[in-house]
C-alpha cells in the first residue's frame, strides 16, 4: 500500500464529508466527533483492489489502536472489516500522524477486556451487540516500523 495511491472515501455522504474535513485539516476538524476520538482507516478492497478510507471511533491499549466493526448492529460486518481480514496491511491517520499498520481481530482471550474499554468510550456498542446475532469483533491495529 503506497501513500501515493488514489484513495476512495466512504460513499456515505456525511462520512465522506467528515473524512474530507479530517484530511484537509490534519484532523483539526473531524479528529473528534460526538465527543470521541476518530481516526481514518484505509484498507484495500478485497474485490476491487482499490484503497478505501473511512472514519472510525477509536480507543487505545498501550501503543495499539482499537476499532469496532459494529456496522450499527447490522447482521453483516462492514466492508472495511472484510477488507482488512483479506489484507491486514492498512494505513491509519490519527490527527496529522499518518502511518502504515497491521490490523487483526482480537482473540477470544483478548476481546472481553478490549470490548469493555471500547464500550466505555461508546456505550452504544453494547446495544449494537444485543440487537445482532453476529459477534461484533474488536480490531487491534499496530503501527509498523517506518
Amino acid at each position: 500500500m503506497e501513500p501515493t495511491e488514489e484513495v476512495i472515501d466512504c460513499p456515505t455522504g456525511w462520512v465522506a464529508k467528515h473524512v474530507r474535513e479530517y484530511v484537509e485539516t490534519d484532523g483539526k476538524q473531524g479528529g473528534r466527533k460526538w465527543g470521541m476520538d476518530m481516526l481514518l482507516l484505509t484498507t484495500r478492497g478485497r474485490k476491487s483492489g482499490l484503497l478505501r478510507r473511512t472514519a472510525l471511533i477509536y480507543g487505545r491499549d498501550g501503543d495499539r489502536y482499537l476499532v469496532v466493526p459494529s456496522n450499527g448492529g447490522a447482521a453483516n460486518h462492514p466492508a472495511w472489516y472484510l477488507n482488512l481480514c483479506a489484507d491486514p496491511k492498512v494505513r491509519v491517520q490519527v490527527g496529522a500522524d499518518r502511518f502504515a499498520a497491521e490490523a487483526r481481530t482480537a482473540t477470544a482471550e483478548e476481546k472481553p477486556a478490549l470490548w469493555e474499554l471500547m464500550a466505555k468510550i461508546f456505550p452504544t456498542y453494547d446495544q449494537y451487540q444485543a440487537k445482532t446475532r453476529r459477534e461484533i469483533p474488536v480490531v487491534i491495529i499496530e503501527r509498523l516500523p517506518d
